[in-house]
């Protein structure tokens, strides 16, 4: 619904009870053309925050009537102390000239330590300092945008974290492909993935399926991704995983993942920042061809 005049803004404001004058978004970022045009339609200050159970909640906020904050979860509030910390592996460098890198916060009401989790708590308590695990942007007005994720747990649009490399695991035991990558991101509510399948297995299922072509044409083929998708979700029903960690499409690629493309660290783990760059194309279509259904 798109509302064209100030009747329409005037209507949404009294349905939320006529009073609102700020609306703070938190838990999962808000794409930026949604918190623009929440900000017309309910006449009210939208903003975004951003914090931690660790950091006791809120440890940024943009601030009213500052477009420039737009797509920012603001400066931090007084009480911490945040840096950014250089993520090479990532290509995040803290002291370019755009500074980029995990997100790390200092101050009294920071949480003291998991409870009897010593281990864990050595691995994001260094130095005083908290490693959330965020990758973020400092921008020129002194606010910060949160940009990407160094830990391999994200969440989904409507909040819900996505363990990935637990569902790689999970899928990467489907018969009939021999890797997957899960991808997804903070503004979208569904995941999507890049399978290698198997050449052996793939061209079995089409001699029976009726379904011509060689091993390149079969990834094409929209039959073919469809018979993986089932597949995967077939294990995924068998595994009893939640509905949102489900994949809603899938694109084969007969080329396996390998260190050429930089995909592969030599230890053969998948390189995330890289798959996705070199995927972005593909997984922009996946989610296209989704929103368009």
């Amino acid at each position: 619904m798109i509302f064209n005049s100030f009747g329409s803004s005037s209507q949404v404001r009294q349905g939320l009870g006529g009073n609102v004058r700020l609306i703070l978004s938190g838990a999962a970022p808000l794409a930026s053309h949604v918190e623009a045009y929440l900000r017309v339609v309910t006449c009210a200050h939208v903003l975004q925050g951003y914090g931690l159970t660790e950091s006791c909640a809120g440890s940024f906020v943009s601030l009213p009537n500052d477009m420039s904050m737009l797509g920012t979860v603001g400066p931090p509030v007084p009480n911490v102390d945040v840096r950014l910390e250089s993520v090479p592996e990532m290509n995040y460098d803290a002291l370019s000239s755009t500074p980029r890198g995990e997100i790390c916060i200092r101050g009294d009401t920071l949480f003291s330590g998991y409870y009897k989790r010593d281990d864990l708590t050595e691995e994001v308590l260094i130095d005083g300092w908290f490693h959330t695990g965020d990758v973020g942007e400092w921008q020129p007005d002194g606010s910060m945008k949160i940009i990407d994720r160094k830990k391999n747990i994200f969440k989904l649009s409507q909040g819900e974290y996505v363990a990935v490399e637990h569902l790689e695991n999970i899928y990467g035991g489907t018969p009939g492909i021999d890797s997957i990558w899960v991808y997804g991101n903070s503004f979208e509510s569904y995941l999507v993935g890049v399978v290698n399948p198997n050449k052996l297995a793939l061209e079995k299922w089409a001699e029976e399926n009726g379904v011509s072509g060689d091993f390149n044409s079969l990834c094409e083929n929209p039959k073919a991704k469809e018979h993986i998708l089932q597949e995967l979700s077939k294990i995924g029903k068998e595994k009893k995983l939640k509905g949102f960690e489900f994949l809603k499409a899938a694109h084969l690629d007969p080329e396996p993942f390998d260190m050429e493309r930089d995909l592969l660290t030599p230890t053969y783990k998948k390189k995330r920042p890289q798959l996705l760059k070199y995927y972005q194309n593909v997984i922009d279509e996946m989610y296209k061809s989704i929103n368009r259904k």
